[in-house]
């Protein structure tokens, strides 16, 4: 598949889209403050049609805004032409002639349609043969490419409820003109991507993606808040194939082989782990009808696509005919859920054709995909029946008010769905027109409710990642309010609704930031997850796994985790030094083929309690885990605390040392440990601060700072670069100095400060603190918790040490920014 023709061509045609509906809106004034029952716009006469069309959207655009309108239809027109596209190429079109192309010469297909070629014969429901007749002998090949383009969706829109919605009559109005020129729409989409490209169903979540990767960027850059119309969008991630296929195979496949030891499903699942001699209990299944899978961020459906093919699989062992499979899968295994309706429309639409691929009369059967679109149900004041008890679930009805912000992250419970069918009761009783509108909506609650109180064998997801800090005032309200320990980001919000989705024993599979590893904010999720589940596997990614992203970096990981507690080891596999989606896929694939490659470890989750924090540091060889348990930390050696000076006011009470005399240095002016670049044993101390006692004393009373504690006052020791994008590096530093939250300093060390600079400075070291906490952050508690072995101690004195002081004091005296610089070296 070439992405980057695809890419190119899906931010080209939403901006000529967008562009085309806008003349068409101008063509007809269609505004938010036109006039309403016009006959002529200018000089362009409308029918009696056109005219209510245009009310029509007159009223449309009033009720969304202009833009808002502009922007669905030309989505809405995207939308189509791509699954029109994908069908007839595939011959999926009830009438099996094509639309945007005609055979050539060769054999081939090129640009053109043979629909309206052959549009005297052509079989679409709906048209009327003597229009067709009308435009074809008068010649007008445009005008008929868009009668019959528009009563092909309309008939699509009956084979295929709810993927293809049908196209009010007024909506007709915005189709651009002039699709099918060569530089058109359709025309290039045809020209620049390959036939070939339409063979896989994934092209069209792709081309979604691709569809809002500037709405996307543009949301980024901007730094604002969510909104219901941005979230979506802005979340959207497609996951690559080999990744979906990991995730699935590790629990749907799994569940299935644990079942069914001797099924031949394992020769088509390539990145299948094989349980170790101990497994978890699991589920018992009967047959593959009685399995249930759910993602509830399904975006465009690639996760329950490969699903899909992996259960038409255990379908075919078991006997069941082709033909009778996708009704099955569709309506007894498969649930998407998503915020936002033109993904469900693509994971709809992408479902259904791998259903028409097995089911020729598919379409016929009237069979949709459970696609739940989260829409907002939203109660004006006093529209409950009255003492009802869900008027009193001000939560619950907030929720369903912010559905499409929230989405499945709703935890409906029973108490809740209860309160629901009370209150449609009581509006039943009590009749009338008000009560009948309260009653429409309270049964969309109820569905949807019911839909997000189910549970599911599997739970496979790659959900959306958005920090606190880009949550609009609902979201970052009730978001700490309803997952209070998972708070940060909504991927870690998705890992603790994926476990209550999933049932007892069955499987949450997802792709989320790897954050939740090791950050002391997810400290007690790992705990529960731990006491509670079971890590079955972790394909541990890292940066640059998807590549479609291109440069940004985002840091993930792929697991599988058991919903209930096992006495097994899980495996992980380390990918994170592997550069891009491809070598980290044959990476994968060479660790599972050959567990002893280096890279796959097998590691009993429960061993990770022994490092403070609980950071899920599978590679940690047994001794250094252990290490953890048996050493001692810099604590019991030296005082240490987290208390640092904050001046409050830099730029006064701070300076470089060499903007203060020699004089003023020892006396007001005091050398501060403030960080600074990359530099191990000695050096970077470039800073003075002011310590005279109207400093101290605004230091001690104002808000904004902080008095470093006075026993810590002109104390050496020890100190490191708090603020660092590689390895940290820790510096001897002498009697004298002050210290703030970037430099600090670990002081009274004594005999120790030797062994304990050479093992900070070590590998192993370095290998803890990228477990302990691989942001670019190092906390006081980080470095607390390194141990060191009771053996170390024959460096107490170190003459090695010393010697690495003296090599790195006497480089740094070489240079200018040292305060003790005399003169250069070469001079």
């Amino acid at each position: 598949m070439n992405d980057t023709a695809i890419k190119n061509f899906c931010t080209w045609a939403r901006t000529v889209l967008i562009e085309g509906v806008a003349q068409r809106m101008e063509r007809y004034d269609v505004s938010e403050d036109a006039e309403v029952g016009l006959t002529a716009v200018g000089s362009l006469v409308l029918s009696p049609q056109e005219a209510a069309w245009r009310d029509e959207l007159l009223r449309l655009c009033r009720e969304e805004g202009a833009g808002r309108l502009r922007d669905r239809a030309a989505y809405t027109w995207f939308n189509r032409i791509a699954a029109v596209r994908y069908m007839e190429v595939h011959d999926f079109l009830p009438s099996r002639v094509r639309m945007f192309t005609r055979p050539a010469a060769d054999g081939s297909w090129e640009l053109g349609s043979q629909a309206v070629d052959e549009a005297l014969d052509l079989q679409v429901e709906g048209i009327d043969p003597a229009r067709v007749a009308e435009l074809k002998q008068a010649g007008e090949d445009e005008p008929l490419f868009r009668y019959l383009f528009l009563a092909q969706c309309d008939e699509l829109s009956g084979c295929l409820p709810g993927v293809f919605q049908p196209v009010d009559a007024c909506m007709a109005l915005l189709l651009p003109v002039n699709l099918m020129d060569p530089d058109g729409v359709i025309g290039r989409m045809v020209g620049e991507i390959d036939e070939a490209d339409w063979d896989d169903v994934q092209i069209l979540g792709w081309m979604y993606q691709y569809y809002n990767a500037e709405v996307k960027d543009a949301f980024f850059a901007s730094k604002a808040k969510e909104t219901p119309d941005t979230i979506g969008p802005a979340t959207q991630l497609f996951t690559p194939d080999w990744i979906v296929r990991y995730m699935v195979q590790n629990s749907l496949g799994r569940l299935w082989m644990l079942n069914n030891p001797g099924s031949p499903l394992r020769d088509q699942m390539e990145y299948y782990i094989e349980p170790d001699a101990e497994h978890e209990d699991f589920v018992k299944v009967e047959g593959p009808e009685d399995i249930t899978l759910c993602d509830p961020a399904c975006g465009s459906a690639h996760i329950l696509v490969y699903a899909f093919e992996l259960l038409v699989a255990m379908y075919r062992e078991r006997g069941y005919r082709d033909r009778d499979i996708p009704e099955l899968i569709l309506t007894k295994n498969l649930a998407g859920m998503e915020i936002d309706p033109r993904a469900a429309q693509i994971a709809g639409l992408a479902l259904a054709m791998r259903a028409r691929e097995l089911d020729r009369r598919f379409f016929r059967r009237g069979v949709r995909a459970d696609i739940a679109i989260l829409c907002p149900v939203a109660f004006e004041q006093g529209e409950l029946p009255e003492g009802c008890a869900l008027a009193k679930k001000k939560d619950l009805l907030d929720a369903l008010a912010h559905l499409d912000e929230a989405g499945s992250l709703l935890r409906p419970d029973r108490t809740d769905l209860a309160a629901i069918r009370e209150a449609m009761t009581l509006c039943e009783s009590a009749g009338g027109l008000f009560a009948a509108t309260a009653a429409s909506k309270l049964e969309r609650a109820l569905d949807v409710c019911e839909k997000l109180a189910r549970s599911f064998d599997c739970v496979v997801a790659n959900p959306p990642y958005m920090g606190s800090s880009s949550l609009g005032p609902f979201m970052s309200k009730w978001v700490k309010k309803n997952y209070p320990d998972v708070k940060s980001d909504l991927c870690t919000c998705f890992i603790e609704r994926g476990f209550s989705l999933a049932r007892d024993r069955g499987y949450a599979a997802m792709v989320t930031m790897q954050s939740w590893m090791f950050l002391g904010s997810f400290e007690k999720m790992r705990a529960g997850v731990i006491d509670g589940k079971t890590i079955i596997s972790m394909a541990h990614l890292g940066p640059r796994a998807f590549d479609a992203i291109g440069g940004e970096v985002v840091n993930v990981t792929a697991d599988v985790i058991y919903n209930g507690h096992a006495a097994c080891e899980g495996a992980y596999v380390r990918l994170v030094d592997i550069n891009g989606g491809e070598a980290k896929r044959l990476k994968l694939l060479e660790a599972i083929q050959n567990p002893d490659c280096g890279w796959f470890y097998r590691r009993d989750a429960e061993t990770f309690k022994q490092v403070p924090g609980t950071p899920i540091a599978y590679w940690f060889p047994r001794p250094l885990l252990n290490a953890f348990v048996e050493g001692r930390s810099v604590d019991e050696d030296s005082d240490y605390t987290g208390s640092p000076n904050i001046t409050g006011d830099n730029d006064r009470y701070l300076r470089m040392h060499w903007e203060i005399s020699k004089k003023d240095r020892g006396s007001k002016w005091k050398v501060y440990s403030k960080g600074g670049d990359f530099r191990r044993w000695y050096g970077n101390l470039f800073h003075v601060v002011d310590w005279s006692e109207p400093a101290r004393r605004f230091y001690l009373d104002n808000k904004t700072s902080t008095l470093l504690p006075e026993r810590y006052w002109y104390q050496g020791g020890i100190t490191y670069t708090m603020l660092t994008s590689g390895k940290a590096c820790f510096r001897y530093i002498d009697d004298g100095c002050i210290w703030d939250k970037s430099g600090p300093v670990i002081c009274r060390l004594g005999k120790h400060l030797n062994v304990w600079l050479a093992f900070f400075n070590s590998k192993i070291a370095q290998q803890c603190l990228d477990a302990l906490n691989p942001t670019l952050n190092l906390q006081v508690k980080d470095v607390k918790a390194l141990p060191l072995l009771n053996g170390c101690d024959q460096l107490e004195g170190s003459p090695l040490v010393d010697e690495c002081i003296s090599i790195s004091s006497q480089d740094w005296d070489s240079s200018e920014m040292s305060m003790d610089f005399k003169r250069h070296p070469l001079c």
